[in-house]
């Protein structure tokens, strides 16, 4: 029987991993090839705006001038991740946790796809207050956000060490 439980933990794990990788994809294949055609600014609120950048370092830009010409290399180093985070996955005793990893999991994917297949992660979504300008990023930065989120929130935290005192 706990056998079963795992198994259906890790199936919806690997659900949601699937969905996070296809809405990613999705939506960054409507932007750049749908909306975005021809390539433009398209102002949508006083904070929100669509705009289209490649973004060549780590999730929102960071370190991108470092990883300029290493996309292969930093592929790989995401990939480690991955397997990491899947391990996790399999050993996870809550479906909660399973979830959050697969969000995770899928976003991390779905931005290696991108560099393995174009050299950088396609990026679009443009969140602004006044001049300052959050980062531009996708829906797989929105997944990894969301799951590790749900993810530290919802792990469990071990009781107080009484022994101690």
């Amino acid at each position: 029987m706990k056998r079963t439980g795992n198994v259906s933990r890790v199936l919806l794990g690997l659900a949601c991993a699937v969905l996070a990788f296809s809405i990613d994809q999705l939506s960054k294949f409507a932007i750049v090839e749908l909306v975005m055609q021809p390539p433009r600014n398209i102002y949508i609120t006083s904070f929100f705006n669509i705009v289209l950048s490649y973004n060549k370092g780590i999730s929102f830009g960071i370190f991108s001038n470092y990883f300029e010409n290493s996309s292969t290399i930093l592929s790989f180093a995401t990939s480690l991740v991955v397997g990491f985070l899947f391990v996790w996955m399999l050993y996870a005793k809550a479906h909660v946790q399973t979830m959050a990893i697969g969000l995770i999991v899928g976003g991390a994917v779905g931005n290696i796809f991108d560099r393995m297949r174009q050299g950088a992660v396609t990026d679009f979504i443009d969140l602004h207050l006044g001049s300052w300008h959050w980062p531009t990023f996708n829906g797989a930065d929105i997944a990894i956000v969301v799951g590790a989120a749900w993810l530290a929130f919802t792990s469990p935290r071990s009781p107080p060490d009484d022994s101690a005192r």
